[in-house]
Protein backbone atom coordinates (compact mmCIF):
# COMPACT_ATOMS: atom_id res chain seq x y z
CA UNK A 1 0.00 0.00 0.00
CA UNK A 2 1.24 3.47 -1.06
CA UNK A 3 0.12 6.71 0.58
CA UNK A 4 -2.70 6.52 -2.78
CA UNK A 5 -4.63 5.05 -0.44
CA UNK A 6 -4.40 8.01 2.22
CA UNK A 7 -4.96 10.33 -0.60
CA UNK A 8 -7.64 8.60 -2.33
CA UNK A 9 -9.80 8.17 1.38
CA UNK A 10 -9.16 11.88 2.00
CA UNK A 11 -10.73 12.81 -1.23
CA UNK A 12 -13.55 10.73 -0.64
CA UNK A 13 -13.98 11.90 3.26
CA UNK A 14 -12.40 15.56 3.57
CA UNK A 15 -9.28 15.80 6.22
CA UNK A 16 -11.58 15.39 9.30
CA UNK A 17 -12.61 11.78 8.08
CA UNK A 18 -8.78 10.38 7.46
CA UNK A 19 -6.31 9.93 10.82
CA UNK A 20 -2.43 8.86 10.16
CA UNK A 21 -0.45 9.96 13.04
CA UNK A 22 0.51 7.36 15.75
CA UNK A 23 -1.27 9.72 18.18
CA UNK A 24 -4.39 9.82 16.49
CA UNK A 25 -4.17 5.97 15.77
CA UNK A 26 -3.33 5.04 19.53
CA UNK A 27 -7.10 4.87 20.47
CA UNK A 28 -8.07 2.62 17.62
CA UNK A 29 -5.44 0.73 18.00
CA UNK A 30 -5.93 -1.15 21.43
CA UNK A 31 -8.99 -2.98 22.29
CA UNK A 32 -10.83 -2.69 25.95
CA UNK A 33 -9.46 -5.91 27.28
CA UNK A 34 -8.02 -8.07 24.21
CA UNK A 35 -6.22 -6.59 21.06
CA UNK A 36 -3.44 -4.53 20.36
CA UNK A 37 -2.25 -4.30 16.35
CA UNK A 38 -0.75 -1.28 13.88
CA UNK A 39 -3.31 0.66 11.40
CA UNK A 40 -2.31 2.04 8.26
CA UNK A 41 -4.96 5.04 8.96
CA UNK A 42 -8.29 5.62 10.22
CA UNK A 43 -10.96 6.37 8.16
CA UNK A 44 -14.17 7.66 10.01
CA UNK A 45 -16.94 8.27 7.64
CA UNK A 46 -19.80 10.19 8.30
CA UNK A 47 -22.64 8.80 6.09
CA UNK A 48 -23.38 5.52 4.47
CA UNK A 49 -22.57 6.44 1.34
CA UNK A 50 -19.03 7.30 2.45
CA UNK A 51 -18.93 3.60 4.12
CA UNK A 52 -19.34 2.47 0.96
CA UNK A 53 -16.67 4.54 -0.64
CA UNK A 54 -13.92 3.65 1.83
CA UNK A 55 -14.81 0.16 1.22
CA UNK A 56 -14.24 0.98 -2.86
CA UNK A 57 -10.82 2.71 -2.33
CA UNK A 58 -9.60 0.19 -0.25
CA UNK A 59 -10.36 -2.98 -3.10
CA UNK A 60 -8.77 -0.45 -5.94
CA UNK A 61 -5.76 -0.50 -3.76
CA UNK A 62 -5.81 -4.08 -1.68
CA UNK A 63 -6.39 -2.90 1.63
CA UNK A 64 -8.11 -5.04 4.19
CA UNK A 65 -11.17 -3.40 6.52
CA UNK A 66 -11.51 -4.09 10.44
CA UNK A 67 -14.29 -2.02 11.75
CA UNK A 68 -14.90 -0.80 14.70
CA UNK A 69 -17.53 0.17 16.86
CA UNK A 70 -16.59 1.72 20.37
CA UNK A 71 -14.04 -0.72 20.20
CA UNK A 72 -15.53 -2.09 23.87
CA UNK A 73 -15.49 -6.00 22.52
CA UNK A 74 -13.31 -8.91 24.19
CA UNK A 75 -12.72 -11.22 22.10
CA UNK A 76 -10.30 -8.60 19.81
CA UNK A 77 -12.11 -8.43 16.92
CA UNK A 78 -12.27 -4.60 16.54
CA UNK A 79 -8.79 -4.09 16.81
CA UNK A 80 -6.39 -4.30 13.63
CA UNK A 81 -3.80 -6.68 13.07
CA UNK A 82 0.25 -6.50 13.53
CA UNK A 83 1.05 -5.82 9.97
CA UNK A 84 0.29 -1.74 9.90
CA UNK A 85 -1.66 -2.57 6.68
CA UNK A 86 -5.08 -2.39 8.10
CA UNK A 87 -7.35 0.43 7.58
CA UNK A 88 -9.86 1.09 10.41
CA UNK A 89 -13.29 2.31 9.39
CA UNK A 90 -14.82 3.49 12.78
CA UNK A 91 -18.43 4.77 12.52
CA UNK A 92 -17.95 7.04 15.32
CA UNK A 93 -19.27 10.09 12.99
CA UNK A 94 -21.91 8.19 11.85
CA UNK A 95 -24.02 9.10 14.83
CA UNK A 96 -26.43 11.56 13.82
CA UNK A 97 -30.19 9.39 13.62
CA UNK A 98 -32.35 8.99 16.06
CA UNK A 99 -35.63 8.78 14.70
CA UNK A 100 -38.49 7.37 16.74
CA UNK A 101 -41.77 5.97 15.67
CA UNK A 102 -43.80 6.74 18.92
CA UNK A 103 -46.64 5.04 17.82
CA UNK A 104 -45.08 1.69 16.25
CA UNK A 105 -42.54 1.76 19.11
CA UNK A 106 -39.35 1.35 16.69
CA UNK A 107 -36.14 3.99 15.75
CA UNK A 108 -33.90 4.22 12.98
CA UNK A 109 -30.61 4.69 13.92
CA UNK A 110 -27.44 5.01 12.90
CA UNK A 111 -24.62 2.59 13.49
CA UNK A 112 -22.25 4.83 15.00
CA UNK A 113 -24.93 6.00 17.63
CA UNK A 114 -23.62 5.08 21.24
CA UNK A 115 -26.14 3.61 23.41
CA UNK A 116 -26.10 5.69 26.06
CA UNK A 117 -26.63 8.20 23.37
CA UNK A 118 -29.60 6.80 22.14
CA UNK A 119 -31.34 5.74 25.50
CA UNK A 120 -30.90 9.36 26.49
CA UNK A 121 -32.97 10.42 23.02
CA UNK A 122 -35.52 7.93 24.35
CA UNK A 123 -35.95 8.72 27.59
CA UNK A 124 -38.52 11.76 27.45
CA UNK A 125 -40.72 9.44 25.48
CA UNK A 126 -40.39 7.22 28.74
CA UNK A 127 -39.03 4.30 26.29
CA UNK A 128 -35.33 3.34 26.35
CA UNK A 129 -33.68 0.36 24.54
CA UNK A 130 -32.83 -2.34 26.78
CA UNK A 131 -29.97 -4.31 26.47
CA UNK A 132 -28.30 -3.53 29.51
CA UNK A 133 -24.83 -4.12 30.36
CA UNK A 134 -21.70 -1.98 31.79
CA UNK A 135 -20.15 -1.13 28.67
CA UNK A 136 -21.60 1.86 26.32
CA UNK A 137 -21.55 0.40 22.70
CA UNK A 138 -22.39 1.82 19.55
CA UNK A 139 -25.54 -0.01 17.57
CA UNK A 140 -23.80 -1.52 14.71
CA UNK A 141 -21.30 -3.37 16.69
CA UNK A 142 -23.89 -4.34 19.49
CA UNK A 143 -25.80 -5.82 15.89
CA UNK A 144 -22.17 -7.12 14.88
CA UNK A 145 -22.03 -9.19 18.38
CA UNK A 146 -25.29 -9.63 19.18
CA UNK A 147 -24.91 -8.00 22.22
CA UNK A 148 -27.40 -9.81 25.23
CA UNK A 149 -26.71 -8.00 28.88
CA UNK A 150 -27.89 -8.17 32.51
CA UNK A 151 -31.51 -8.13 31.34
CA UNK A 152 -31.93 -10.84 28.71
CA UNK A 153 -33.86 -12.56 30.54
CA UNK A 154 -36.97 -10.16 30.23
CA UNK A 155 -36.21 -8.06 27.13
CA UNK A 156 -34.05 -10.17 24.74
CA UNK A 157 -31.15 -10.20 23.18
CA UNK A 158 -30.17 -7.46 20.47
CA UNK A 159 -32.15 -10.24 17.67
CA UNK A 160 -34.89 -10.55 19.66
CA UNK A 161 -35.33 -6.38 19.27
CA UNK A 162 -33.49 -6.04 15.65
CA UNK A 163 -36.21 -5.27 12.74
CA UNK A 164 -34.18 -4.23 10.33
CA UNK A 165 -30.76 -3.12 8.98
CA UNK A 166 -28.59 -1.43 6.32
CA UNK A 167 -25.05 -3.21 5.68
CA UNK A 168 -22.45 -2.33 3.30
CA UNK A 169 -20.79 -5.27 2.31
CA UNK A 170 -16.81 -5.91 1.69
CA UNK A 171 -16.61 -4.26 -2.19
CA UNK A 172 -19.43 -1.21 -1.46
CA UNK A 173 -22.41 -2.47 -2.18
CA UNK A 174 -25.15 -1.47 0.05
CA UNK A 175 -27.82 -4.06 0.98
CA UNK A 176 -30.79 -1.86 2.69
CA UNK A 177 -33.34 -4.01 4.72
CA UNK A 178 -34.49 -1.32 7.02
CA UNK A 179 -38.38 -3.15 7.51
CA UNK A 180 -40.19 -1.41 10.00
CA UNK A 181 -42.57 -3.94 10.26
CA UNK A 182 -43.32 -6.62 13.53
CA UNK A 183 -45.02 -9.05 10.84
CA UNK A 184 -43.53 -9.66 7.42
CA UNK A 185 -43.12 -13.36 6.65
CA UNK A 186 -41.50 -12.70 3.03
CA UNK A 187 -39.46 -15.61 2.54
CA UNK A 188 -35.14 -15.18 4.22
CA UNK A 189 -34.93 -12.65 6.72
CA UNK A 190 -31.61 -11.39 5.36
CA UNK A 191 -30.95 -9.51 8.57
CA UNK A 192 -29.89 -12.32 10.37
CA UNK A 193 -27.06 -12.77 8.46
CA UNK A 194 -25.10 -10.10 9.70
CA UNK A 195 -26.77 -10.34 13.57
CA UNK A 196 -23.16 -11.73 15.56
CA UNK A 197 -20.77 -12.40 12.55
CA UNK A 198 -18.68 -9.99 13.91
CA UNK A 199 -18.79 -7.60 10.57
CA UNK A 200 -17.16 -9.99 8.48
CA UNK A 201 -19.94 -10.25 6.08
CA UNK A 202 -20.42 -5.97 6.16
CA UNK A 203 -20.73 -3.19 8.06
CA UNK A 204 -24.04 -2.38 9.84
CA UNK A 205 -24.70 2.14 9.20
CA UNK A 206 -28.42 1.61 9.81
CA UNK A 207 -30.65 -0.22 12.01
CA UNK A 208 -33.95 -0.22 12.62
CA UNK A 209 -34.65 -1.12 16.51
CA UNK A 210 -38.04 -2.19 18.80
CA UNK A 211 -37.68 -0.26 21.89
CA UNK A 212 -39.67 -1.11 25.50
CA UNK A 213 -41.37 1.25 27.88
CA UNK A 214 -39.28 2.22 29.93
CA UNK A 215 -40.09 0.73 33.85
CA UNK A 216 -41.49 2.96 36.32
CA UNK A 217 -40.30 0.80 39.05
CA UNK A 218 -37.91 -1.33 40.01
CA UNK A 219 -37.35 -3.63 42.65
CA UNK A 220 -34.91 -6.01 43.78
CA UNK A 221 -33.79 -8.37 46.41
CA UNK A 222 -30.35 -10.25 47.31
CA UNK A 223 -31.06 -14.36 48.37
CA UNK A 224 -28.91 -16.62 49.78
CA UNK A 225 -28.74 -20.10 48.62
CA UNK A 226 -26.64 -22.88 50.04
CA UNK A 227 -25.86 -24.19 46.00
CA UNK A 228 -26.88 -24.35 42.17
CA UNK A 229 -29.32 -26.22 42.69
CA UNK A 230 -31.36 -23.61 45.27
CA UNK A 231 -30.84 -20.94 43.06
CA UNK A 232 -32.30 -23.42 39.93
CA UNK A 233 -35.42 -23.54 42.46
CA UNK A 234 -35.69 -20.31 43.61
CA UNK A 235 -35.68 -19.27 39.46
CA UNK A 236 -38.13 -21.72 38.86
CA UNK A 237 -40.54 -20.34 41.60
CA UNK A 238 -40.26 -16.28 40.59
CA UNK A 239 -40.67 -17.71 36.93
CA UNK A 240 -44.28 -19.06 37.57
CA UNK A 241 -45.05 -16.55 40.61
CA UNK A 242 -43.83 -13.28 38.43
CA UNK A 243 -43.98 -13.98 35.26
CA UNK A 244 -42.73 -11.29 32.75
CA UNK A 245 -42.66 -9.38 35.41
CA UNK A 246 -39.06 -10.83 36.65
CA UNK A 247 -36.64 -8.78 34.75
CA UNK A 248 -33.15 -10.04 35.89
CA UNK A 249 -31.41 -12.89 37.66
CA UNK A 250 -28.04 -12.68 38.84
CA UNK A 251 -25.72 -15.58 40.61
CA UNK A 252 -22.82 -14.94 42.49
CA UNK A 253 -20.52 -17.51 44.62
CA UNK A 254 -19.13 -16.44 47.72
CA UNK A 255 -15.49 -17.24 45.92
CA UNK A 256 -16.27 -13.90 43.16
CA UNK A 257 -18.16 -11.62 45.66
CA UNK A 258 -15.85 -11.48 48.38
CA UNK A 259 -13.06 -9.75 46.87
CA UNK A 260 -16.09 -6.74 45.83
CA UNK A 261 -15.89 -6.15 49.73
CA UNK A 262 -12.10 -6.35 50.23
CA UNK A 263 -11.59 -3.55 47.37
CA UNK A 264 -14.63 -1.59 46.96
CA UNK A 265 -14.78 -0.13 50.54
CA UNK A 266 -17.47 1.91 50.20
CA UNK A 267 -19.82 -1.09 49.74
CA UNK A 268 -21.75 -2.63 52.55
CA UNK A 269 -21.52 -6.27 52.95
CA UNK A 270 -24.77 -8.06 53.11
CA UNK A 271 -24.09 -10.79 55.53
CA UNK A 272 -21.20 -11.73 57.83
CA UNK A 273 -20.46 -14.41 56.22
CA UNK A 274 -21.01 -14.82 52.79
CA UNK A 275 -23.00 -18.08 51.62
CA UNK A 276 -22.07 -20.10 48.70
CA UNK A 277 -24.26 -18.58 46.17
CA UNK A 278 -26.25 -14.96 46.80
CA UNK A 279 -28.64 -14.65 43.68
CA UNK A 280 -29.52 -10.74 42.95
CA UNK A 281 -32.90 -11.06 41.90
CA UNK A 282 -35.09 -7.72 40.11
CA UNK A 283 -38.59 -6.76 38.87
CA UNK A 284 -39.43 -4.34 37.04
CA UNK A 285 -43.29 -3.03 35.81
CA UNK A 286 -44.55 -0.20 33.72
CA UNK A 287 -47.24 -0.26 36.33
CA UNK A 288 -46.93 2.88 38.75
CA UNK A 289 -46.57 2.16 42.82
CA UNK A 290 -50.51 2.80 43.27
CA UNK A 291 -51.47 0.62 40.94
CA UNK A 292 -49.10 -2.52 42.00
CA UNK A 293 -46.59 -2.13 44.95
CA UNK A 294 -44.07 -4.16 43.45
CA UNK A 295 -41.28 -4.38 45.97
CA UNK A 296 -44.21 -5.77 48.72
CA UNK A 297 -45.09 -8.70 45.65
CA UNK A 298 -41.47 -9.65 45.32
CA UNK A 299 -41.08 -9.80 49.12
CA UNK A 300 -43.96 -12.00 49.44
CA UNK A 301 -42.80 -14.36 46.49
CA UNK A 302 -39.49 -14.50 48.05
CA UNK A 303 -40.97 -15.12 51.71
CA UNK A 304 -43.24 -18.02 50.48
CA UNK A 305 -40.19 -19.51 48.76
CA UNK A 306 -37.94 -19.04 52.31
CA UNK A 307 -40.57 -20.47 54.33
CA UNK A 308 -40.53 -23.92 51.75
CA UNK A 309 -36.91 -24.28 50.93
CA UNK A 310 -35.66 -25.30 54.44
CA UNK A 311 -31.82 -24.23 55.20
CA UNK A 312 -31.08 -24.11 51.18
CA UNK A 313 -32.30 -20.36 51.02
CA UNK A 314 -30.49 -18.84 54.16
CA UNK A 315 -31.53 -15.10 54.14
CA UNK A 316 -33.53 -12.58 51.75
CA UNK A 317 -32.54 -8.66 52.13
CA UNK A 318 -34.79 -6.54 50.37
CA UNK A 319 -32.38 -3.41 48.42
CA UNK A 320 -31.85 -0.34 49.40
CA UNK A 321 -31.72 1.57 46.14
CA UNK A 322 -29.07 -0.06 43.58
CA UNK A 323 -26.26 -1.30 46.49
CA UNK A 324 -27.04 -5.01 45.14
CA UNK A 325 -26.29 -4.30 41.71
CA UNK A 326 -23.19 -1.99 42.46
CA UNK A 327 -21.90 -5.14 43.88
CA UNK A 328 -22.82 -6.94 41.46
CA UNK A 329 -21.18 -4.64 38.93
CA UNK A 330 -17.62 -4.16 40.48
CA UNK A 331 -17.03 -7.85 40.85
CA UNK A 332 -15.04 -8.26 37.14
CA UNK A 333 -12.45 -5.40 38.59
CA UNK A 334 -12.04 -6.57 42.18
CA UNK A 335 -11.24 -10.21 40.67
CA UNK A 336 -8.27 -8.23 38.44
CA UNK A 337 -7.09 -7.04 42.30
CA UNK A 338 -7.30 -10.53 43.60
CA UNK A 339 -4.41 -11.86 41.05
CA UNK A 340 -4.25 -13.01 37.70
CA UNK A 341 -7.15 -13.68 36.25
CA UNK A 342 -8.37 -15.82 32.86
CA UNK A 343 -12.35 -15.08 32.10
CA UNK A 344 -14.52 -16.97 30.76
CA UNK A 345 -17.88 -16.09 29.01
CA UNK A 346 -19.52 -19.74 28.17
CA UNK A 347 -23.21 -20.88 28.62
CA UNK A 348 -24.97 -24.18 29.08
CA UNK A 349 -28.53 -25.50 29.09
CA UNK A 350 -29.91 -23.70 32.77
CA UNK A 351 -31.13 -26.94 33.99
CA UNK A 352 -27.63 -28.06 33.78
CA UNK A 353 -26.18 -24.46 35.27
CA UNK A 354 -24.87 -26.74 38.87
CA UNK A 355 -23.32 -29.94 37.16
CA UNK A 356 -21.07 -27.90 35.18
CA UNK A 357 -20.10 -25.33 37.85
CA UNK A 358 -19.31 -28.59 40.47
CA UNK A 359 -17.24 -29.87 37.07
CA UNK A 360 -15.16 -27.58 36.77
CA UNK A 361 -14.68 -27.05 40.31
CA UNK A 362 -13.70 -30.62 40.30
CA UNK A 363 -11.38 -30.33 37.83
CA UNK A 364 -9.34 -27.48 38.64
CA UNK A 365 -7.07 -29.06 41.56
CA UNK A 366 -6.13 -31.56 38.98
CA UNK A 367 -4.67 -28.37 36.47
CA UNK A 368 -2.82 -26.14 38.80
CA UNK A 369 -3.39 -26.36 42.83
CA UNK A 370 -3.33 -22.55 43.02
CA UNK A 371 -6.72 -21.74 40.25
CA UNK A 372 -9.61 -20.60 42.48
CA UNK A 373 -13.15 -20.46 40.93
CA UNK A 374 -14.75 -17.20 40.60
CA UNK A 375 -17.63 -17.95 39.04
CA UNK A 376 -20.85 -15.10 38.42
CA UNK A 377 -23.17 -14.57 35.54
CA UNK A 378 -26.72 -14.86 34.01
CA UNK A 379 -28.05 -17.84 35.17
CA UNK A 380 -31.75 -16.69 33.92
CA UNK A 381 -30.47 -16.75 30.48
CA UNK A 382 -27.91 -19.91 30.94
CA UNK A 383 -24.65 -17.59 30.77
CA UNK A 384 -21.85 -17.70 33.11
CA UNK A 385 -18.39 -16.05 33.68
CA UNK A 386 -16.40 -18.92 34.97
CA UNK A 387 -13.57 -16.36 36.22
CA UNK A 388 -9.89 -18.19 37.41
CA UNK A 389 -8.06 -16.42 39.71
CA UNK A 390 -4.48 -17.03 40.81
CA UNK A 391 -1.72 -15.69 42.67
CA UNK A 392 1.39 -14.59 39.76
CA UNK A 393 4.26 -16.22 42.08
CA UNK A 394 1.91 -19.66 42.86
CA UNK A 395 2.38 -20.31 38.57
CA UNK A 396 5.72 -20.72 37.09
CA UNK A 397 4.57 -20.96 33.05
CA UNK A 398 1.12 -18.45 32.96
CA UNK A 399 0.85 -19.17 29.30
CA UNK A 400 0.84 -23.08 29.26
CA UNK A 401 -1.79 -22.83 32.45
CA UNK A 402 -4.08 -20.61 30.19
CA UNK A 403 -3.68 -22.83 27.22
CA UNK A 404 -4.82 -26.09 28.99
CA UNK A 405 -7.58 -24.52 31.01
CA UNK A 406 -8.71 -22.83 27.96
CA UNK A 407 -8.99 -26.12 26.08
CA UNK A 408 -10.41 -28.38 29.44
CA UNK A 409 -12.80 -25.64 30.37
CA UNK A 410 -13.99 -24.94 26.36
CA UNK A 411 -14.18 -28.88 25.70
CA UNK A 412 -16.28 -29.24 29.15
CA UNK A 413 -18.93 -26.94 28.56
CA UNK A 414 -19.00 -27.64 24.35
CA UNK A 415 -18.80 -31.42 24.34
CA UNK A 416 -19.83 -32.66 27.79
CA UNK A 417 -22.57 -29.61 28.77
CA UNK A 418 -23.88 -28.75 25.07
CA UNK A 419 -23.12 -25.36 25.57
CA UNK A 420 -21.22 -22.48 24.03
CA UNK A 421 -17.56 -21.24 24.31
CA UNK A 422 -18.35 -17.76 23.89
CA UNK A 423 -22.17 -17.14 25.28
CA UNK A 424 -22.08 -13.04 24.69
CA UNK A 425 -18.84 -11.71 23.23
CA UNK A 426 -18.70 -13.76 19.79
CA UNK A 427 -15.97 -14.39 17.78
CA UNK A 428 -12.94 -12.42 17.51
CA UNK A 429 -8.97 -13.89 16.93
CA UNK A 430 -9.06 -14.10 20.72
CA UNK A 431 -11.34 -17.13 20.39
CA UNK A 432 -11.02 -18.20 16.39
CA UNK A 433 -9.53 -21.13 17.26
CA UNK A 434 -12.48 -22.44 19.25
CA UNK A 435 -14.57 -21.34 16.47
CA UNK A 436 -12.14 -23.78 14.01
CA UNK A 437 -12.36 -26.96 16.72
CA UNK A 438 -16.19 -26.84 17.58
CA UNK A 439 -18.17 -25.42 14.61
CA UNK A 440 -19.96 -27.93 12.59
CA UNK A 441 -18.61 -28.61 8.80
CA UNK A 442 -21.33 -27.78 6.81
CA UNK A 443 -21.71 -24.71 9.08
CA UNK A 444 -18.58 -23.42 7.79
CA UNK A 445 -19.45 -24.49 3.76
CA UNK A 446 -22.63 -22.32 4.19
CA UNK A 447 -20.46 -19.31 5.81
CA UNK A 448 -17.91 -19.59 3.19
CA UNK A 449 -20.41 -19.58 0.62
CA UNK A 450 -22.05 -16.43 2.12
CA UNK A 451 -18.86 -14.72 3.00
CA UNK A 452 -17.63 -15.16 -0.50
CA UNK A 453 -21.02 -12.94 -1.88
CA UNK A 454 -21.12 -10.88 1.05
CA UNK A 455 -17.14 -10.19 1.18
CA UNK A 456 -15.62 -11.51 -2.35
CA UNK A 457 -12.23 -10.04 -2.20
CA UNK A 458 -11.95 -11.25 1.95
CA UNK A 459 -11.24 -7.56 2.75
CA UNK A 460 -13.32 -7.50 6.01
CA UNK A 461 -12.04 -8.39 9.48
CA UNK A 462 -9.76 -10.77 11.18
CA UNK A 463 -11.98 -13.41 11.87
CA UNK A 464 -13.11 -16.62 9.60
CA UNK A 465 -16.21 -17.71 9.41
CA UNK A 466 -15.82 -20.41 7.23
CA UNK A 467 -13.07 -21.78 5.43
CA UNK A 468 -11.91 -18.82 2.86
CA UNK A 469 -8.94 -18.58 0.23
CA UNK A 470 -6.61 -16.20 1.44
CA UNK A 471 -8.42 -16.19 5.04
Amino acid sequence: MTDALIGDLRAALGERGVLTSAEDRARFETGWRYGKGVARCIARPASTEEVAAVLRVAGRHGARIIAQGANTGLVAASTPDATGTMVVLSLERLNRTIDLDVHGRTVLVDGGVLLSQLNEALQPHRFWFPVDLGADPQIGGMVATNTGGTRLLKYGDVRHNLLGVEVVLGDGRVVSLLNTLRKNNTGLDAKHLFVGTTGVFGVVTRAVLAVAPLPRQRASALVGCADGAAALELLRTLEAGLGDVLSAFEVMSRNALGPVFAHQPALRRPWPELPPYSVLVEAATTLDAADLDLAALLEKFLGAHLGQADDRVTDVLMARGDEFWQMRHHISESLRGAGRMLAFDVSVPRSRLPAFTDAVAALLPAVHPAVRLCDYGHWGDGGTHLNLVWEEAAVADAAALVRELQARIYDLAVRDFAGSYSAEHGVGPHNQAFYDRYTDPQVKALCAVLGAFCDPDGRLGTVRLGERPGR
